[in-house]
C-alpha cells in the first residue's frame, strides 16, 4: 500500500456583470484541451481566502473581492514526483472582479478569457468545477 498525502488548495469563480449574462473567467491548460478555474496550493501562512485571491491574481492577472464560499471539491490523484497517492481538497470562492487584465497571467495558464457563464459551463472540463460555476450562476441570478 503506497503512502497517502493530504493536499489543500483554494480557487475562485471570478465574475463580472455584463449587459446580458454574468461573465466568468476560464483558463486553459494542457495545450488548450483543459478548460478550468484558477486554483492552487494553500501556503503554510495563508488562509484559504488569501490563497484563492493570490492564485486568481497569479493565474488570471485579475484582482477581486471574495463574496462567499461556494463549496469544496475532493479528489484523488497519484503524484509521480512524490510517488504517493494524494487526497486533494479544493475550496472555491465566489469572487467579484475588481481590476486587472487577463493578459497579465502567469505560465500556469495558456490562455485566460472572460466567457458568458452559460458558454463557460458548456466547455468546462471538470464536472466538479462545473458544479461550482452552476452555484455561482444561481447566486448571481438571485
Amino acid at each position: 500500500m503506497s503512502e497517502t498525502k493530504l493536499q489543500f488548495s483554494a480557487g475562485g469563480v471570478v465574475y463580472r456583470k455584463s449587459d446580458s449574462a454574468p461573465e466568468v473567467v476560464i483558463l486553459t491548460r494542457g495545450e488548450g484541451k483543459i478548460f478550468c478555474l484558477p486554483k492552487g496550493k494553500i501556503e503554510k501562512s495563508e488562509t484559504p481566502q488569501e490563497a484563492a485571491l493570490r492564485e486568481v491574481r497569479e493565474e488570471t492577472g485579475l484582482n477581486g473581492t471574495i463574496e462567499r464560499e461556494l463549496g469544496k471539491i475532493k479528489y484523488w490523484f497519484y503524484s509521480e514526483e512524490d510517488k504517493v497517492r494524494v487526497r486533494k481538497t479544493v475550496t472555491f470562492f465566489l469572487i467579484k472582479y475588481g481590476s486587472g487584465d487577463t493578459s497579465d497571467h502567469d505560465t500556469d495558464a495558456e490562455e485566460v478569457r472572460w466567457l458568458p457563464i452559460g458558454q463557460a459551463l458548456k466547455i468546462m472540463t471538470y464536472p466538479s468545477e462545473r458544479q461550482m460555476v452552476e452555484m455561482a450562476k444561481e447566486l448571481l441570478a438571485a
